[in-house]
């Protein structure tokens, strides 16, 4: 069975502004203030609780690897019970998603955020039921770049791992396909930046709605 798997910030949904103000959040118990804002900082937000707390004390002059280490649990629960508050699905994203489905794909996520989060997430946006997978960052003893989760996310939605493509939005997602011997779909609207076609990936998705025949192209019968 052919199988789409999708990352899930920067690609499914722009989870940026959730992230943001969680790590702002431990920023201002901190005494510094917010640090982080949009649009500037989005692409900071989708690299990871740890990634924006490093960029925002290495900001105020503050960066110690433990105060990063003392402060990602509670930027987590932080983001845990904010986790919705400006998350918004990309246009056409769903739709992609169920025209998939309807043309014979099965379909999963593969996050580095906690399994719990994503999932919490995906029903709190009430998708989490449109997938047949979700695997996260803890999930498994490994993470993305690291190709077996996004394997054990084929498999569990009933597909086959050699018969998948990943759709992502950085570097990571990349490498996870590469590792995996998989194709490589990276979306150009997200905010992660930097030069995607530089990272030579089978294809660049400029909006969903162009992502069943892309598949359809990259995965044929």
């Amino acid at each position: 069975m052919r199988t789409v798997i999708f990352d899930l910030d920067g690609t499914l949904a722009d989870t940026s502004g959730d992230l943001l103000a969680a790590a702002n959040a431990c920023f201002r118990k901190m005494g510094l203030g917010d640090l982080l804002h949009l649009p500037q900082d989005a692409g900071v937000a989708l690299r990871g609780g740890k990634s924006m707390l490093t960029a925002g004390l290495k900001r105020a002059g503050r960066y110690s690897e433990d105060l990063v280490e003392e402060y990602y649990p509670v930027l987590l629960e932080q983001y845990r019970d904010a986790i919705d508050h400006h998350t918004v699905m990309y246009p056409g994203a769903m739709e992609a998603v169920e025209q998939l489905k309807v043309d014979g794909f099965r379909v999963g996520i593969c996050t580095n955020k906690p399994e719990a989060l994503a999932e919490k997430l995906t029903r709190s946006l009430g998708v989490r039921d449109a997938f047949h997978s979700l695997v996260g960052a803890d999930t498994l003893p490994v993470r993305k770049p690291d190709p077996e989760p996004l394997r054990e996310a084929a498999r569990r939605a009933g597909g086959d791992p050699e018969r998948t493509i990943l759709i992502g939005d950085t570097d990571t997602d990349r490498k996870t396909s590469a590792a995996a011997g998989v194709a490589s779909v990276l979306v150009t609207f997200g905010p992660s930046g930097g030069d995607l076609e530089a990272l030579r990936p089978e294809a660049l998705l400029q909006r969903f709605e162009d992502l069943p025949a892309l598949a359809a192209r990259l995965l044929p019968l």
